[in-house]
């Protein structure tokens, strides 16, 4: 049994002494003293010696351990400090070195060109005014003069709601058409003068393509006082137009139809692209629709509580995903609300 002890000892050390890793050193423990490593196999023979020898040979092996745990933890320093003095020689790192820059989001193009359509405004002495997207029918439509069973309503696609019961009876709801009805609620709370932007979401239940979404953005303003006239429309979406392109724009009003303003009309700009010289993109015209404006209908001054006799005022909107698009050429109006990283990193 000495003998065996002393082979285990010679064995143990020297497997240690020659050994050059961590690893290797957890094996050589596991081997030598792990639960049916070498050792501990032997102290389980012990019982069956006679009892002056049992007690011999158990303080032996038990020396044996405290010696064998001793020579591991001291090779363990050892290989521990000789591995840090080698990744410190063989992987040195110049801590004064830039670091790898990790790639950072942005804002949206959306995002951006909103700011810089309030920039412009603003300078004109434009507030920017929000409201719900969520709407009555009374702010989306009836404020606006359009009525129920207008003929007008078909002129906006809409998404009707779950209606929802109050003191008076049932209250239809619906994902505003427009940003106008935020105009009805800001005049509402304020007196002239007025000179306000809307920007925002606006939803129509229509087909989806190339030009048209469910979802877009749209900025409508309003201007109301005493003495307003379309001249002074004129010159605001001229100046607006070209500061916003970057070039001299040229505005051109055309008759059309809102029930909300008398008279109505139709916003066409100078094409951005070929300078009104024509182009695919204005369809070989040299004009571009962005929108549709108005002098705002004695009606709706009345739904606000505003005597028509006393003022009078503009509102226009213009296709705010449109405006975007015309200035960075982008063909698809569907990319902006469509994630597609490669998109977003060209702004």
């Amino acid at each position: 049994m000495e003998k065996d002890i002393a082979h285990i000892r010679d064995t143990a050390h020297r497997a240690i002494r020659e050994t050059s890793n961590l690893e290797e050193l957890e094996k050589i423990r596991i081997e030598f003293l792990g639960r049916k490593g070498a050792l501990p196999l032997l102290l389980r023979t012990v019982k069956d010696l006679p009892e002056d020898e049992r007690r011999h040979v158990g303080a032996e092996a038990n020396r044996l351990r405290e010696d064998l745990e001793r020579a591991l933890s001291l090779r363990h320093n050892e290989l521990k400090k000789t591995e840090h003095e080698h990744i410190l020689t063989n992987e040195w790192l110049d801590v004064t070195r830039p670091g790898t820059r990790h790639e950072k989001g942005h804002l949206h193009p959306v995002t951006t060109m909103l700011a810089e359509i309030e920039r412009i405004f603003h300078s004109m002495g434009f507030e920017t005014a929000d409201g719900p997207e969520v709407e009555t029918d009374f702010y989306n439509f009836e404020a606006l003069n359009i009525p129920a069973g207008h003929p007008a309503r078909d002129m906006w696609d809409t998404f009707w709601l779950k209606p929802i019961p109050d003191k008076i009876g049932v209250k239809p709801l619906l994902l505003r058409a427009h940003t106008s009805p935020v105009q009805i609620r800001y005049m509402q709370k304020h007196n002239p003068p007025i000179r306000i932007i809307v920007p925002g979401r606006v939803y129509r239940y229509e087909p989806t393509d190339a030009s048209h979404e469910i979802q877009f953005h749209q900025i409508e303003g309003l201007m109301v006082d005493t003495n307003i006239s379309v001249a002074n429309f004129k010159a605001i979406m001229e100046m607006f137009f070209s500061r916003f392109y970057g070039k001299k724009v040229t505005i051109q009003l055309r008759p059309s139809y809102f029930p909300f303003t008398e008279p109505s009309f139709e916003i066409f700009i100078s094409c951005v692209i070929c300078g009104g010289k024509g182009c695919s993109v204005c369809k070989h015209t040299g004009w571009l629709e962005l929108g549709g404006a108005g002098m705002v209908h004695p009606g709706v001054f009345k739904a606000v509580g505003y005597n028509p006799q006393d003022v009078r005022g503009f509102a226009f909107g213009l296709g705010f995903s449109r405006m975007i698009m015309m200035k960075h050429k982008i063909p698809d109006v569907r990319l902006f609300n469509a994630g597609d990283v490669r998109f977003l990193k060209q702004f």
